[in-house]
């Protein structure tokens, strides 16, 4: 029975992601970008997004132990958020409709797998991932359950931020969301020196 020990890590993996991801930074960039752009669209990017740091967390907790040295990942997650800091408050400079619709590689789509990529990297739940993946004998178990973790959690933050982008104004989502970025860029650069 070679699928038992696949199933067990993708359970156990599903399951821990789930709960570490809860109330995380890169659930406040899903629910940032569900203000934004449509929830499909986000859903796309961070499922994107997912697939590839989890594949490299499992790819390291199964060979290296480590991707990059914490304190170099650290200080460049911790400045990507003072940069989603401004981005939150300077707003776009296209109109909503163009925001939405537009194509190609650069647009939502891109924009939301991007930054959902680097505000993934150097996270609790990329750092469990490669934990999880150091133990359990199956990688594609690990991997698939961590991204489905991560999508079901951000899920939430999604339907979070279609409720608040209808009922609270644009500027306080972005003032609110600003604040919160930089305070989490502080604290993730802070502990890159401690």
């Amino acid at each position: 029975m070679d699928w038992v020990p696949a199933v067990s890590a993708f359970f156990l993996a599903t399951i821990l992601i789930f709960v570490a991801e809860l109330g995380d930074k890169s659930q406040l960039v899903a629910l940032w970008f569900a203000t934004r752009y449509r929830w499909w669209i986000v859903l796309s990017g961070v499922t994107a997004a997912t697939l590839v740091v989890h594949l490299a967390s499992v790819g390291a907790g199964r060979a290296l132990g480590e991707v990059l040295p914490e304190r170099a990942l650290l200080v460049i997650v911790g400045l990507s958020f003072f940069g989603f800091a401004w981005w939150s408050l300077r707003g776009d400079t296209l109109t909503e409709e163009d925001t939405r619709e537009r194509k190609g590689f650069l647009g939502a789509f891109g924009v939301v797998t991007a930054a959902f990529f680097i505000s993934e990297l150097g996270d609790k739940t990329q750092l469990a991932t490669v934990s999880i993946a150091g133990r359990e004998s199956s990688w594609v178990g690990v991997w698939l359950g961590s991204t489905l973790g991560m999508v079901l959690a951000d899920a939430l933050a999604v339907g979070l931020g279609i409720i608040a982008g209808a009922r609270l104004p644009q500027r306080a989502i972005a003032v609110g969301s600003a604040v919160l970025f930089v305070i989490f860029g502080a604290v993730t650069v802070g502990a890159a020196f401690v």
